[in-house]
């Protein structure tokens, strides 16, 4: 009953937009909805247009959307307060944004979708909420996760399932899968969400927009609500979500002000370098087609082939490069990290709640005492491998991490490289199959395990060729996980493919250059019609 209840509340929060779009009916809300994120900024610096026009507008389209593809999860209703409030000096005047449900907002419960987190509405907003509001941005809704975050499909027992906006089958990716899916289908035009396995990355490329995981302390967590706290091995990003690349530079640049170093001196005081990411000198772009631990879908493959080509045509240099031992980075370092503790911290969210069906085996898993998870590691996979450790064996894991970062860094410095292009999983895969395919996240783990800067582009859609390829596609192990792939993968013609990009840690400006980069060399159409 009490999804039943809330989704009348929000029915009932429907009224006051009514009224308030009788009275702007000579508002051209299409035209609108179609500007780019800086023109819009534009527009509301100069009173061209107002900000109640532009949250009204934004307010309307979402509740649309939200009806097909249920991204939602509350509307933050002190919005039309913060209207009035928004400072005009602000990097974001009047901007609409939506906020992944782990933002703490105040009044509001984070879930997590989690029965535990109900009816505990936050005392005060995160920082970053703090910030963007100084920058004058209106939040107005708390977007969709999946249950306890830990997945990169979208539905929780709470809200239910979020579908991407492309196909209905389809999943638009998670843990920030709402925010996906909402600006993917044209309902915000700028989100905030977190990433610690490719959370960001997942829902950008799956819903086909961009997306930026910055290294885990260049912008603020304080304020966030998670479901494990004091896990540091691997490290969780807040990040930008939005159309295009010039709208997650924006957003930094409005993050990276005073106002946050102030409110979390935690943060080191970088203010966003201009010159790095709007210099046009040529790159040393390092690229790999494969990790060799999660094959390549053959979209993937050629939308890395293809920006490859593409920037070695427009006068930047492409050297062959793979981090090294991928497979102990993926299965000792980053499940080492993430399960130190068994999953014992975890598993306490659960207790007497429902498990969402997205999250497939984990929480059966977890909860198998250690030598039986023992026996299905050797016959499964690594996942299966968390085991609780000593304090002893947590500072080892954690100096194993340091050690690997380090040598990756050297082989990069060794072939002196500016940035890299790696494939990013695609396209979106059908409901609930990440729950069962988790060696996938290794293009997207990778760089959280190393604590470098990644974003994702789209830049091309599958064709029927790509489709028709699919049928020979094996995985590189023949295990469930690759099994699941393949079958997950079909029937995506038409679906946006992405590719990723990284830099060196604390170099997001030169992730977000080389990302304008591909973007201007490979844009598809951005958007579901």
């Amino acid at each position: 009953g009490s999804q039943r209840g809330r989704l009348l509340a929000r029915e009932r929060e429907d009224e006051p937009w009514r009224s308030l779009q009788e009275l702007n009916p000579d508002l051209d809300s299409e035209a609108l909805l179609a500007l780019p994120l800086p023109q819009l900024v534009q527009k509301l610096q100069s009173g061209e247009l107002s900000p109640e026009a532009a949250l009204f507008t934004y307010v309307g389209k979402a509740w649309e959307v939200n009806k097909g593809i249920n991204c939602v999860t509350s509307y933050l209703a002190d919005c039309e307060t913060q209207l009035s409030q928004a400072p005009q000096h602000g990097l974001l005047y009047g901007v609409p944004l939506s906020l992944k449900e782990c933002f703490s907002y105040k009044g509001h419960d984070s879930t997590l979708g989690l029965s535990l987190n109900e009816g505990m509405p936050v005392e005060c907003d995160s920082v970053v909420v703090q910030v963007l509001k100084l920058q004058g941005a209106v939040p107005f809704v708390h977007t969709n996760i999946p249950q306890s975050m830990f997945s990169y499909d979208c539905s929780n027992p709470l809200f239910g399932q979020t579908l991407n906006p492309w196909k209905s089958s389809k999943s638009p990716g998670g843990s920030s899968g709402g925010e996906g899916a909402l600006i993917g289908s044209g309902g915000s035009p700028l989100g905030l969400g977190t990433d610690i396995g490719g959370s960001i990355r997942f829902p950008s490329a799956f819903c086909g927009i961009c997306g930026l995981k910055p290294t885990g302390n260049r912008l603020s967590k304080s304020g966030l609500k998670g479901c494990v706290y004091g896990q540091v091995a691997v490290q969780l990003s807040v990040g930008p979500m939005a159309r295009d690349v010039e709208s997650l530079a924006l957003c930094l640049r409005a993050l990276l002000c005073e106002d946050m170093f102030r409110l979390d001196p935690t943060v080191p005081p970088v203010p966003f370098r201009e010159e790095v990411y709007t210099s046009s000198r040529p790159l040393r772009v390092g690229y790999y087609e494969t990790d060799n631990y999660t094959m390549p879908s053959p979209a993937m493959k050629r939308a890395l082939l293809e920006t490859k080509q593409s920037l070695e045509a427009a006068g930047h240099t492409l050297v062959p490069f793979l981090p090294s031992n991928i497979p102990y980075a993926l299965e000792t370092l980053s499940t080492g990290g993430l399960f130190s503790d068994g999953g014992h911290s975890f598993l306490q969210n659960f207790k007497g709640d429902f498990v969402d069906p997205c999250l497939g085996d984990l929480i059966l898993v977890l909860k198998l005492p250690s030598w039986l998870r023992g026996l299905l590691a050797f016959l499964l996979k690594p996942l299966v491998r968390a085991q609780r450790v000593s304090a002893g064996k947590l500072w080892e894991l954690q100096h194993k991490i340091e050690v690997y970062r380090n040598s990756v860094i050297a082989q990069w410095k060794a072939l002196d490289l500016d940035v890299l292009l790696t494939p990013m999983l695609g396209p979106a895969l059908n409901l609930n199959a990440p729950g069962r395919a988790t060696g996938a996240i290794s293009y997207t783990v990778l760089y959280n395990c190393l604590d470098f800067p990644a974003g994702v582009v789209p830049v091309t859609t599958v064709t029927a060729e790509d489709e028709a390829q699919m049928e020979h596609y094996r995985g590189y192990f023949g295990d469930i996980w690759d099994k699941v792939l393949k079958k997950a993968m079909k029937n995506s013609v038409g679906l946006p493919v992405a590719v990723q990009c990284v830099a060196l840690p604390w170099q997001e400006e030169m992730c977000l250059r080389f990302m304008r980069e591909v973007e201007q060399l490979m844009t598809p159409e951005k958007r579901p019609s």
